[in-house]
């Protein structure tokens, strides 16, 4: 783990995502979600960036980490949104592949703010491309940290492998546990990051603890997320037993994208070189952070905001 103790030696965090990067439409309702052939005010609405790779890696740029998506968009109005979205975020846009047609995921998010929850309706019929031997393989040959997805699991597997390679550390946010591949990708996997419904789902336990055991293995680091109940996470140092992060106690605005928010903020942590501990810490104060705030991407925190949050709560 040395090569990652240097703040300042940071190359790049990589998302291979193409699902969930795209433009987001979020409309907060007045009452409930509404019933079949009725009408809801909306109070408001807003377009903004998001999604799983998006968000993770303004995340990591916005607490210090130099990022780049490598991906593939094409030259439509939704891709030029994501791509200034990122820009501006300060994330390496230079490796994304222009592929004839192609464009990101649209989604509509509804937010009932009478019972605190979402409803996303999407659209990803833009995905096409890559070509099949399409790699970023420049970045990946030095890159120090990797992270994967369920997507395209052919060129995710080669990805991880040449990364690997090289030297890096793959980060997995895996979300369909029904994928094909899916043992082969996990076996590639440093530090796996995913929901207790996926860690459920793997496993068969519904104790959240159980199931990072079962998920862990000499030389990977698990964190099974909880929401409201907090993260369990197990590493290898001895005596190997699961800890359990409680949740920071917020007043919760808008907890969409507290998971993505959360795996740029390990990403920028593990380069940081900060213990595995502190890493799920700051991850768990920055999620924390973010859910207080309606404003999307916006509402990401930086390092100095974390540090004091975390000062405030010791």
């Amino acid at each position: 783990m040395q090569r990652w103790r240097s703040w300042d030696r940071i190359d790049a965090a990589v998302r291979r995502r193409r699902a969930w990067l795209g433009s987001r439409r979020r409309a907060r309702l007045g009452g409930a979600y509404p019933s079949a052939d009725t009408k809801v005010p909306v109070l408001r609405r807003a377009r903004l960036c998001g999604g799983v790779s998006a968000t993770a890696l303004v995340a990591a740029s916005r607490l210090g980490a130099r990022a780049a998506y490598a991906g593939i968009l094409g030259r439509s109005e939704s891709s030029q949104f994501v791509l200034d979205a990122l820009h501006g975020a300060g994330v390496d846009t230079s490796y994304v592949c222009d592929y004839p047609g192609a464009t990101p995921a649209v989604s509509v998010i509804v937010l009932d703010e009478t019972h605190k929850t979402r409803t996303i309706l999407y659209d990803i019929s833009g995905f096409t491309g890559p070509d099949d031997d399409w790699l970023p393989a420049a970045l990946l040959r030095h890159t120090r940290l990797f992270m994967v997805d369920n997507f395209r699991m052919d060129l995710t597997i080669r990805a991880a492998h040449m990364a690997r390679d090289a030297g890096a550390a793959i980060l997995g946010d895996l979300e369909d546990p029904t994928v094909a591949r899916r043992d082969e990708l996990l076996a590639l996997v440093d530090h796996l990051i995913v929901s207790r419904d996926y860690a459920s789902a793997v496993t068969g336990e519904t104790d959240p603890r159980r199931a990072a055991l079962k998920l862990h293995s000499p030389g990977r680091v698990v964190v099974v997320t909880c929401g409201a109940d907090g993260a369990c996470y197990v590493g290898d140092d001895p005596p190997q037993e699961v800890v359990h992060q409680p949740a920071f106690a917020v007043e919760a605005v808008d907890t969409n994208g507290c998971g993505d928010v959360f795996h740029g903020a390990y990403a920028a942590a593990l380069v940081r070189g900060l213990t595995l501990g502190e890493r799920v810490q700051f991850a768990s104060a920055v999620a924390a952070l973010f859910a207080t705030t309606p404003t999307g991407q916006q509402g990401i925190p930086n390092t100095a905001d974390v540090d004091r949050f975390l000062k405030e709560h010791s």
